[in-house]
């Protein structure tokens, strides 16, 4: 959308929200083919689905909204011709069906829907015309413009009555309020915001007025709202938003949270989010209907027709309570729901305290569902836990290569030193490392890529540029001396290799990637080639094997991501379009193996995440969401039993967290964790070693350019005195492997079995005892229970007397000793 015009860019019925835009809609949205640009949008007050807009191209659409999962209209439902030069607001009228106020540059217009001509033209304004309001009966309409000008206009083209408003010649806005006044904002001499209340019935001197702070621009930043219980006194509190404002809509009452004395809400729009800000009356919530706050508002139901309120006749809109209303915003059961919500899926069994709120299903269902880890919190461990004095790392190992490697034990860092020589550190032996120097692994050869065998917390593998790959066992307590001979050296592959991944069953089973764009698999058991896979044409980025361990992924510099079958083909079984980017990618299963998650670059070299569905890769990809601007490749970690997402890059500073979901919006976007250095990456390790007490999902290790730190991610929750049952399933083994290599090759396939890490003396939260509602304060009768005069007077001695102190008690003075009678005499 653009603020060059007078409209707004927002608007909310009881079950929609519209918005004007010139960026890609959200994935729980849906977009209406208007041919030019929006300048105001309306919806109808007696139905939701009924949308009207105007644009530049000096006309105003009437569209049949549908249900965000039902198909959109195509084409508007009713078109018409202002001919009035550029557009600039509609507005529906608040009593009768079928009739909108146009306003162009300088002129307004009445039309009835049903005909192909206005109703009425109304008397040119003398400059730009910037509000336009009905009155609640919609008897008259009132409206400001650049001249000063407010004008009161009864619509048979008669201006009533016209008066100088603000003294600025900046924008203006008008609104009708309690009774016969009028609220307007704009600017005065001193290029002040400034809020005017007027008497319609006198609009020769307004009744009040109120200088806000001096802002440079002011177009609709000031944003009022009719209220039914208006007071005509002006005051001002203030709500801060942390982003800047483009539009706010105010949702009907309707549509509003009576069960938490919800009284008013807004839908901010910014320029990424739109969002909810709910205003709240604190009142004992949950019991009775609050009446007092809730007089009876405006229905559904249209008061007249437009034939009748053109012939003069004018009625108010029936009203209804807000304490029957059933609007689809505040209705659990509403169709509009996401089938997956946090509502849903998280109740008492989650840990959190469950909220009646009506108000939080009412967002869901405009803006989609939102994760239970949103609020995931990273933390880098104590102190205790590090390894410090690194020093020579090795920053700059090739792109397809993690950077470092961790098991539950142990950790492999690469060293800039001549030779391809690799430290390893003991996790249990935390801790300054000397100055001298350390044992390391010498590989003789530069460093393409390495990894623990994800069974055997001993054995490191090791990818050379010189094509070879070298398997190093490492003694039990780890390091104490150089090794130089390897247990076993792997050779085949004619050129440089990129990288290495073991398979996630089969003991002994490794995949290989080369510069020879072959990937070729080993049995480490005998130290042979087993089997050798083709069909690449450029740079091999990243392999994941699925979790079943029956299929191989890869991405491509080519822009392919292709599927094996390695036991039936040496050819790719799928292939579809990846990456546009040519700068590196990663890819690992997700959602059960149902699909691919790539992350890559895009044509201008953005970072993006790409989900593919692992039975169609030639269709492309189902989703995408961006990321930032780095030259480094996100790397990815999944976490099955949560389908929680973590991705950093090397040197990023800044780890992205999603929940990755197999239906729209397939991403969605939790806290981030930020560190205050650079780091070269993290490692996560068996989620045997979280902490499940802190209700900790993941652990990683980070390094950093001189230190080894243990990072953990936590989901806060309230009762953790509970085992936390939804967000820790049972975990699968996946450090002990279920079958052979040997096995594998001749067409047995593995399963892990699973254990849970429920500490024995843990109670899951699921059975945890419901507890009765506890009253946080004492009644207010306490605090504001009277005295009678003798208690005052008791209470007002007893306070005197404890300042003054004890009365017997001798004083200071007569503790003073004189002189003996002689000393007088000299």
């Amino acid at each position: 959308g653009s603020f060059s015009s007078q409209g707004k860019h927002i608007k909310s019925s009881c079950s929609l929200v519209a918005f004007n835009t010139d960026q890609a809609v959200c994935p729980n949205s849906l977009s209406l083919p208007v041919p030019d640009l929006v300048t105001d949008l309306d919806f109808s007050p007696f139905d939701d689905y009924l949308l009207a807009t105007c644009s530049a191209d000096e006309t105003v659409k009437l569209w049949r909204v549908c249900d965000l999962d039902q198909d959109q209209p195509s084409n508007a439902e009713v078109t018409l011709s202002a001919a009035d030069g550029r557009l600039e607001i509609v507005l529906f009228h608040p009593a009768a069906s079928g009739l909108l106020a146009v306003a162009s540059a300088r002129g307004v217009q009445v039309w009835d829907v049903t005909r192909d001509t206005a109703l009425t033209v109304l008397e040119q304004h003398e400059d730009q015309l910037q509000g336009l309001a009905w009155k609640e009966d919609g008897s008259l309409l009132a409206s400001s413009c650049k001249h000063y000008e407010i004008k009161k206009i009864m619509c048979l083209s008669v201006s009533l009555q016209c008066v100088q408003g603000h003294q600025g010649n900046r924008d203006s806005r008008v609104l009708w309020v309690k009774d016969d006044n009028l609220l307007t904002t704009g600017f005065n001499q001193m290029r002040q915001q400034e809020v005017r209340l007027w008497d319609s019935r006198k609009l020769s001197s307004s009744l009040s007025s109120l200088s806000l702070a001096t802002s440079n621009a002011f177009s609709g930043s000031l944003f009022m709202f009719r209220e039914a219980d208006l007071s005509l006194s002006l005051s001002v509190s203030h709500c801060l938003t942390d982003v800047s404002t483009r539009g706010v809509a105010l949702v009907p009452k309707l549509a509003l949270d009576v069960s938490c004395c919800e009284v008013l809400r807004l839908m901010q729009l910014s320029d990424n989010f739109i969002v909810p800000i709910s205003y709240q009356v604190p009142r004992k919530t949950g019991q009775d209907f609050h009446a007092d706050l809730y007089p009876d508002t405006v229905g559904h139901t249209p008061a007249v027709t437009a034939e009748d309120w053109w012939k003069g006749e004018n009625k108010q809109v029936l009203t209804s309570s807000a304490s029957t209303s059933s609007s689809p915003l505040s209705t659990p059961s509403s169709s509009a729901a996401p089938s997956r919500s946090p509502s849903s899926t998280s109740g008492l069994s989650s840990g959190f305290l469950p909220s009646p709120s009506q108000s939080s299903r009412a967002i869901h269902s405009m803006l989609g569902p939102s994760s239970k880890f949103r609020h995931i919190q990273g933390a880098v461990l104590h102190r205790d836990t590090h390894i410090t004095n690194l020093r020579g790392l090795h920053l700059t190992t090739p792109g397809e290569c993690d950077g470092f490697c961790a098991n539950g034990q142990r950790v492999a860092v690469p060293l800039a030193i001549a030779g391809g020589q690799i430290a390893v550190f003991e996790l249990s032996q935390p801790g300054k490392l000397p100055d001298t120097a350390l044992p390391t692994i010498q590989n003789s050869v530069n460093v393409a890529d390495f990894c623990w065998d994800p069974f055997d917390t001993h054995k490191l593998v090791v990818a050379g540029d010189d094509a070879k790959i070298r398997v190093w066992q490492i003694p039990k307590g780890g390091l104490t001396e150089t090794l130089t001979e390897p247990e076993r050296v792997l050779r085949g592959h004619t050129e440089k290799i990129y990288s290495i991944k073991f398979h996630p069953h089969a003991s002994g089973l490794l995949a290989s990637s080369s510069y020879d764009l072959t990937v070729r698999l080993w049995n480490l058991e005998t130290g042979e080639e087993v089997k050798r896979l083709s069909g690449h044409q450029d740079q091999i980025f990243g392999m994941a094997w699925s979790p079943d361990g029956k299929l191989l992924a890869t991405v491509c510099k080519d822009g392919k991501v292709r599927l094996y079958d390695p036991r039936k083909s040496t050819l790719p079984i799928q292939e579809g379009p990846g990456p546009e980017g040519q700068r590196g990618a990663r890819v690992v299963w997700v959602c059960d193996g149902k699909y691919l998650l790539v992350s890559g670059f895009d044509s201008r070299s953005e970072r993006q995440l790409y989900l593919f569905s692992a039975e169609s890769l030639a269709s492309g990809s189902v989703a995408s969401a961006p990321a930032d601007v780095s030259p480094s490749t996100l790397i990815p970690f999944y976490d099955p039993d949560t389908s929680v997402l973590i991705l950093t890059g090397k040197g990023d500073t800044r780890v992205y967290i999603y929940e990755i979901v197999p239906e729209a919006p397939y991403f969605m976007e939790c806290s981030s964790f930020h560190s205050s250095e650079p780091h070269k990456g993290l490692c996560f390790l068996p989620k045997a070693e979280c902490d499940v007490r802190d209700v900790e999902v993941a652990r990683a290790i980070r390094l950093g350019k001189t230190t080894i730190e243990p990072v953990a991610f936590r989901v806060p929750r309230v009762k953790k005195e509970f085992f936390q049952d939804d967000v820790f399933p049972e975990t699968a083994v996946w450090w002990d492997a279920s079958l052979t290599a040997a096995a594998w090759l001749s067409g047995s396939n593995g399963q892990h079995h699973k254990i849970s890490l429920r500490p024995n003396d843990m109670t899951p939260v699921s059975e945890a005892p419901k507890e009765a509602p506890v009253r946080k304060y004492l009644p207010s009768s306490v605090y504001l229970e009277e005295k009678t005069d003798e208690q005052k007077k008791e209470e007002l001695l007893s306070a005197m007397v404890a300042k003054l102190g004890n009365r017997e008690d001798p004083l200071p003075q007569e503790s003073y000793e004189g002189v003996d009678e002689d000393e007088w005499d000299d």
